[in-house]
C-alpha cells in the first residue's frame, strides 16, 4: 500500500520550539521533489484559521516550503485532489473532523495520500489518520457527522499520552481509558504516542522516532512498551479479536 505519513504527537518539544524540532523528519517524508504543502487548520477554534497558517509557515518557509492554506482555495475538494502534500495540524479533533466532513475532504484525502502525496500531521492531525478519533483526549465542543476518520492507518492514536497520575485525582488514567476502548473495540490496536515522540511510516514499514517508548494497547494481550527502533509492521496487521 502506497502512504508516506509523519505522525508527531505535538508541533512542539519539550523546550517550545515549533516544528523545527522535526525539520530532518520533515524532510525525509516530503521528499526533494515537494515545494508546496496544503495545510488545514481546521483544528484551529481559539485561533483564526488565517492566523494559524500564518504561523505555521514560518517555519515550513525555513525549511523550503511554501505552505497555502486550503481556508484561502475556491473549492477545497480541488485543492485537496491536486496537493503535493497535506499537512493537518493540531487543536480539536471533534472540530477538526466535523469541518473535514462539512467540505466532503474525507475520501479525498484519503484517496490523495494513497495516491502518493506525503502527509504530516500532529496532535488531532495525527489523530484523524486512524480509523476513527475515539481515542483522542479533546473535549466534543461540536458534533461531527461520524467518529470515523481519514483510515490511512489501521491502528488508533492517542497523541499527548502519559502515564502521569496526579496525586489525590481520583479519575481514570490515560492508560485506564484507552483499556476500555480496547474492551468494546477488540479488533483495534490503540498507540500511544508521547510528547517528543512521532511515528514515520512508508508504505508497510513503521518506525518509531523520539527518545520515549510507545505503549500498545491491544484487547487479551497485556501492554507493551515499545522503544524506538523496534519492529512496529505488526501495527498494519489485522487485531484479532472479535468483539
Amino acid at each position: 500500500m502506497t502512504r508516506r505519513l509523519l505522525l508527531l504527537s505535538s508541533s512542539r518539544d519539550a523546550a517550545g520550539v515549533y516544528l523545527l524540532h522535526s525539520a530532518a523528519l520533515i524532510r525525509a517524508t516530503l521528499g526533494p521533489a515537494t515545494k508546496r504543502i496544503l495545510f488545514i487548520p481546521y483544528a484551529g477554534v481559539t485561533i483564526r484559521h488565517a492566523d494559524y497558517a500564518a504561523k505555521a509557515a514560518v517555519p515550513l518557509a525555513t525549511l523550503g516550503f511554501a505552505l497555502p492554506s486550503i481556508t484561502d482555495a475556491p473549492n477545497p475538494v480541488h485543492a485537496v485532489t491536486n496537493a503535493e502534500a497535506i499537512v493537518i495540524g493540531g487543536g480539536n479533533t471533534f472540530q477538526l473532523l466535523a469541518t473535514l466532513y462539512a467540505n466532503d475532504l474525507i475520501d479525498a484525502i484519503r484517496a490523495r495520500v494513497f495516491a502518493g502525496a506525503p502527509y504530516i500531521g500532529w496532535s488531532a492531525g495525527a489523530v484523524v489518520s486512524a480509523p476513527t478519533m475515539q481515542t483522542t483526549n479533546d473535549m466534543p465542543i461540536v458534533e461531527p457527522k461520524s467518529l470515523r476518520a481519514l483510515g490511512l492507518i489501521p491502528f488508533q492514536i492517542n497523541a499527548h499520552y502519559t502515564d502521569f497520575q496526579q496525586p489525590n485525582h481520583q479519575g481514570e488514567t490515560r492508560a485506564e481509558r484507552l483499556e476500555e476502548f480496547i474492551e468494546l473495540n477488540r479488533r483495534t490496536r490503540v498507540l500511544g504516542l508521547r510528547e517528543g515522540s512521532s511515528l514515520s511510516i512508508v508504505d508497510d514499514e513503521i518506525s518509531l522516532n523520539g527518545e520515549g517508548t510507545a505503549p500498545v494497547f491491544e484487547y487479551g494481550k497485556p501492554r507493551r512498551d515499545l522503544s524506538p527502533g523496534t519492529d512496529l509492521s505488526f501495527l498494519l496487521e489485522p487485531a484479532g479479536h472479535a468483539v
